[in-house]
């Protein structure tokens, strides 16, 4: 199915306090813009789907694999299915995560982890 969206006229999902989301999906793909305010906590998590994570503002600090990994504006990171991880926004930051396939937890709302703001 075809489909041209502008940002703008997507559904802004309130994820919880320091944390919003928009989701646009394809037949195999999904696109989410995420935005974190500074602090902002994603709990150590894994999942099926491959996912690739591009900054386009701001910096997320990853803890993947026994690694600590700043990924900042500009930069890309590949996280393989399955692959446990946590990050945290360093500033307030705008990141684009494609995966394959869709995360269905996201699509359902069913994704607990993300709803209550997390502590270090």
């Amino acid at each position: 199915m075809l489909k041209h969206q502008r940002w703008n006229d997507v559904e802004l999902e309130r994820v919880n306090p320091l944390l919003d989301r928009q989701l646009v999906t394809g037949q195999e793909l999904m696109l989410a813009r995420v935005l974190l305010k500074k602090g902002c906590i994603v709990p150590e998590h894994s999942h099926h789907n491959e996912q690739l994570t591009y900054i386009l503002e701001g910096a997320l600090k990853f803890w993947i694999d026994g690694k600590e990994i700043m990924v900042n504006a500009g930069e890309v990171l590949c996280i393989p299915p399955h692959m446990p991880h946590k990050a945290e926004a360093m500033e307030d930051t705008v990141d684009l995560d494609v995966f394959y396939p869709p995360r269905q937890d996201w699509l359902s709302k069913s994704d607990a982890y993300l709803r209550e703001p997390a502590t270090k």
